[in-house]
């Protein structure tokens, strides 16, 4: 389905169901550089199970129009406006990587507007070495070289994958080498930026669950810790011998975890 923030299209993916904006509504946000498609297992899943789903393409990314916003705060803000423009009082928000972090700050600004929330592959700082910032601004192949050789358990470059005949490696890599020039520096440089975490934490007060890799090089599991320890009630999954891309890799774990947290 499409539909329009700040006049320009928004893209997102309902899971094969009539999007219901007075129903339980679930919001996936994906990670830098990523689209709609990083919760393809999970969207379908959740719509046929009595959820309104939308997967977005944040601005900027897939098929939505518009500028990538500056910063996580910025992106915050958009989300509550995608809220607004849909009709949504109430949503469950779920993001991956960056987007976790945006759904936190979402979470934090707007409490009332969040029932529940979702942070899977978080870490907090999300500090990108000067390498992989450099590589992603001046030599892009490499830079997404990088980011699924760290993104993915040992296992997963091997095969392991549910879907019969994906590569999951060269699956994430074909999504981010379609994204638009400079979009993956950018989003990775408004993740290394963020400071606002600790504050956006403690001020959550809805249901949460963190779902983390338990093998994940890219978000840690003691900087995903700090957040679960600041966040009042919050509970963790760790999936074991699972790297940071876990929709993918282990993907009816991330089900049940999401389903365990819209049930709380």
């Amino acid at each position: 389905m499409q539909f329009q923030v700040d006049g320009a299209i928004v893209h997102a993916h309902d899971g094969g169901q009539e999007f219901d904006p007075a129903g339980r509504v679930v919001v996936l946000v994906h990670g830098a550089a990523m689209n709609h498609l990083a919760f393809a297992l999970q969207t379908r899943w959740l719509a046929h199970r009595g959820f309104s789903v939308l997967a977005l393409d944040l601005p900027g990314c897939g098929r939505s129009g518009g500028e990538p916003a500056a910063s996580i705060e910025e992106s915050a803000a958009w989300l509550v406006r995608a809220l607004d423009a849909l009709g949504v009082a109430k949503a469950a928000i779920a993001g991956h990587s960056m987007g976790a972090l945006i759904a936190l700050q979402a979470a934090g600004n707007a409490p009332v507007r969040v029932s529940h929330l979702g942070l899977l592959g978080v870490g907090y700082p999300m500090a990108v070495n000067d390498g992989f910032l450099n590589a992603a601004r001046d030599d892009l192949p490499l830079a997404i070289a990088l980011m699924n050789d760290w993104a993915h358990a040992r296992r997963s470059h091997f095969g392991g994958c549910q879907l019969t005949g994906v590569w999951m490696v060269g699956a994430d890599t074909r999504v981010v080498e379609a994204a638009r020039p400079g979009l993956l520096h950018h989003h990775l440089s408004i993740c290394n930026a963020w400071t606002g975490g600790e504050a956006a934490a403690r001020a959550v007060t809805c249901p949460t669950s963190l779902i983390l890799g338990g093998a994940d090089a890219m978000t840690p599991l003691k900087a995903a810790m700090k957040l679960k320890d600041w966040i009042a009630g919050a509970e963790a999954t760790v999936i074991p011998d699972c790297g940071h891309m876990m929709m993918l890799e282990q993907p009816e774990p991330v089900k049940r975890g999401l389903a365990a947290l819209l049930a709380r």
